[in-house]
């Protein structure tokens, strides 16, 4: 997915992507909301965060720091941090993983969820 702004909305447009990882910490953590595959909309969320100048380089309390980790919190949910990757030459986020600094205790979808869907596929 293309921004329609670049880094705290200025400059060229950003393209957002998506790993695996990230997709089934997603799944496992917040559910796909009906969709199958949510890469479309974890790359808009993240997009739309972005664009709203959400992203910081100091990892949320509790989180591993990891060099050239881009932190970017959920505009919908506050507690839903997603690490990126900002490669800047290229104009590119990738979302590694989904962190969640102020949950404890279980995730919102129980793992037999998340497993079914993985056999399905």
């Amino acid at each position: 997915m293309r921004t329609g702004n670049g880094e705290q909305g200025t400059g060229p447009g950003m393209t957002v992507a998506v790993t695996d990882h990230a997709v089934e910490r997603f799944r496992q953590r917040v559910g796909a909301g009906g969709a199958l595959d949510p890469r479309a909309g974890i790359a808009g969320r993240v997009a739309r965060a972005w664009a709203a100048g959400r992203a910081e380089t100091r990892p949320p309390p509790g989180a591993a720091a990891q060099r050239g980790s881009v932190y970017v919190r959920d505009l919908v949910d506050r507690d839903l941090v997603f690490v990126c990757l900002h490669d800047r030459p290229r104009g590119e986020l990738v979302v590694i993983t989904v962190w969640e600094p102020g949950r404890l205790g279980r995730p919102r979808v129980p793992r037999r969820f998340t497993d079914a869907l993985r056999r399905r596929g």
